[in-house]
């Protein structure tokens, strides 16, 4: 040892009587006065050091109390938004007053309803990238100004009278449908951004299906609250006094400048939390699962550097390493961050649309909804169906709206809830990830070492359930149960109603537990299209049927020549029938995306 470096231990180490005195601290002042002094700044380097500690947990605790926060209140005008954007679930409520008033024909009605369905349902992908790429306040916004336009141009519309198709001085017919074409609009924006923010927000979480079964049931709410609204407070008066329809014109005003507020305000409340936090685990998740052949930002490197042609067993160590730390900076650097959510979306939604699974799922959505939205659309002329014509009605549009909106909002909230205590418990993230040849997939069939399984019942077995009570209730329409007996109308609503909303609530559940969260807003965008080509179908269906009836008539029944009304069974039987089997078709098809070659049971997604 040197003697340099005995002297410094001499000097400044710890020597054994430290220890051994009982008298001598062991970290004792100096004698001079030049100690007191370093150790009152000694005190004061930790006492500084420790301040800051505390502010700094100080600082991370309010932040995140500001995150939550933010969250609930996204959550909270999410289900404003949508116990408002339903608006066009009424529609029965006065769709009948355009036959009536307007001298619309059933053709024109449903054209009416049948437009404000491809407008609602069309351009879905189109605000669910927006959600996506932009966050939920942009589509929320625009929602408001879709509605503000469509509701102010249909009620001056209607106010005008009569088209000159049906002999009046009124507006055209064209203008009520390309009204309804935006309020359809709105209706999609407005639904979108709420629940692509509750999604986002809580999806990956053990309560996603809550999460999302509560906007969805505020969105079944919205058609009944709105439509006794209308039927209660903004009605007109009959020549005795007594309570008539509903006042169309102030109805859609009152509409227009409700939804064009709410729209406005979740520009600035609906927020997507940690999204940064949420984009970084998917990549990194999508890299370890097998799915991606190689890391998309080890390649841009290897391009960067000159070794783009080769493949990476090719290369050295020591440029390997290189180029993995390169990867790692442009994940890491600041002006990547965008295009890294970019690439995952892109990512997400290839994978999306070449699964066959998704397409399974969504024939059978397309063959249930577009029945359910048909039925919906019509139920003020299928009342009127069931008695002979110049009968005093026992019953009306707004109470069946009413029902269907009850029932469904109650199936979505028991079917979310039972189905995130129910269903088959999966890992918190990344299931939906599992690559052909991934490890997490071979496991998934061994199996269970932990003893007794808790009992489980999947989200499918929830959504085969409720699209047979929704096929039992047209069944009974279609079997002539109910006409001549309108009372008996209702037990038909609530199981069409309970079985429509179940589905609807299910299956953008079932899609965040597949295929995850990060790109919902597009992936549920483009499943939700289906409906469109749905409602358009059966609508298109009904009206024929209806038509045929109102043509021939019903034996027995005396009719005015110039009635363009339908009564008796034959108006609606058929439809209903035919309904009836496009949901079991339907019931097949999703049996098919869950226990088939390649369904998720065998990918061992916990579904």
């Amino acid at each position: 040892m040197s003697p340099s470096h005995s002297k410094r231990n001499s000097s400044n180490g710890i020597d054994k009587l430290d220890y051994t005195s009982p008298r001598r601290p062991l970290l004792h002042a100096d004698a001079d006065s030049s100690g007191s002094t370093r150790h009152s700044r000694d005190t004061s380097y930790a006492g500084s050091f420790f301040e800051q500690v505390a502010e700094g947990i100080m600082d991370r605790d309010r932040e995140r109390l500001q995150r939550e926060v933010v969250r609930w209140l996204s959550f909270v005008w999410a289900i404003v938004n949508c116990l408002c954007a339903g608006s066009i679930t009424a529609y029965s409520l006065y769709g009948h007053l355009f036959q009536s008033r307007l001298h619309y024909t059933q053709f024109q009605v449903n054209i009416v309803s049948i437009t404000a369905e491809l407008g609602m349902y069309l351009p879905v992908p189109a605000f669910g990238y927006l959600c996506d790429r932009l966050g939920p306040g942009a589509p929320s916004a625009l929602s408001g100004i879709f509605f503000g336009l469509g509701y102010l141009l249909a009620a001056f519309a209607y106010k005008s009278g009569p088209p000159p198709s049906a002999g009046g001085h009124g507006w055209p017919f064209g203008v009520m449908v390309f009204a309804f074409v935006g309020i359809g609009m709105g209706t999609s924006c407005m639904y979108l951004s709420a629940v692509t923010t509750c999604a986002k927000n809580f999806g990956r979480g053990n309560a996603k299906g809550v999460a999302l079964a509560v906007p969805i049931a505020a969105f079944g709410l919205s058609g009944m609250w709105q439509s006794q609204v209308g039927s209660r407070l903004l009605f007109e008066r009959n020549t005795d006094g007594s309570r008539g329809d509903v006042n169309v014109f102030r109805f859609f005003l009152f509409l227009g400048i409700l939804l064009l507020a709410v729209g406005i305000i979740g520009y600035f409340t609906l927020q997507i939390m940690d999204e940064e936090e949420m984009i970084d685990e998917a990549v990194e998740e999508l890299e370890r699962s097998g799915l991606l052949a190689q890391d998309e930002f080890f390649t841009q490197a290897a391009h960067h550097h000159g070794y783009g042609t080769m493949e990476p067993r090719d290369l050295s160590d020591s440029t390997f390493d290189f180029l993995q730390s390169e990867a790692e900076r442009l994940k890491a650097h600041a002006e990547e961050e965008a295009r890294k959510k970019t690439w995952l979306l892109n990512e997400e939604t290839r994978r999306y649309v070449c699964d066959p699974t998704m397409w399974w799922l969504a024939a059978g959505f397309f063959l249930v909804t577009g029945p359910g939205e048909a039925f919906i659309n019509n139920l003020g002329t299928i009342i009127g169906t069931l008695s002979p014509p110049h009968t005093s009605a026992t019953t009306s549009a707004a109470t069946h709206v009413s029902i269907v909106a009850l029932t469904s909002t109650v199936a979505r909230l028991v079917t979310g809830t039972l189905s995130d205590i129910l269903a088959p418990v999966a890992p918190q993230h990344g299931q939906h990830r599992r690559g052909p040849d991934s490890i997490a997939n071979s496991m998934a069939s061994l199996p269970a070492l932990d003893g007794p399984r808790r009992f489980t019942v999947s989200r499918i077995t929830f959504l085969l359930t409720f699209a047979f009570i929704l096929s039992l209730g047209q069944l009974l329409l279609a079997s002539g149960w109910v006409q001549n007996h309108p009372s008996r109308f209702a037990a038909v609503s609530a199981l069409i109603g309970a079985g429509y909303g179940a589905v609807f609530s299910l299956t953008p559940i079932v899609v965040s537990v597949v295929w995850g969260v990060e790109n919902f807003g597009t992936n549920w965008g483009i499943l939700a299209m289906t409906p469109a080509a749905g409602a358009t179908l059966w609508g298109a269906v009904y009206a024929a049927v209806y038509q045929r009836g109102a043509n021939n008539g019903e034996p027995g029944i005396e009719r005015d020549a110039d009635d363009v009304l339908c009564y008796g069974k034959s108006c609606y039987a058929p439809t209903f029938w035919a309904m009836a089997v496009c949901v079991w078709v339907a019931m097949g098809l999703w049996m098919w995306a869950w226990r088939g070659p390649g369904g998720w049971k065998r990918r061992g997604v916990a579904v």
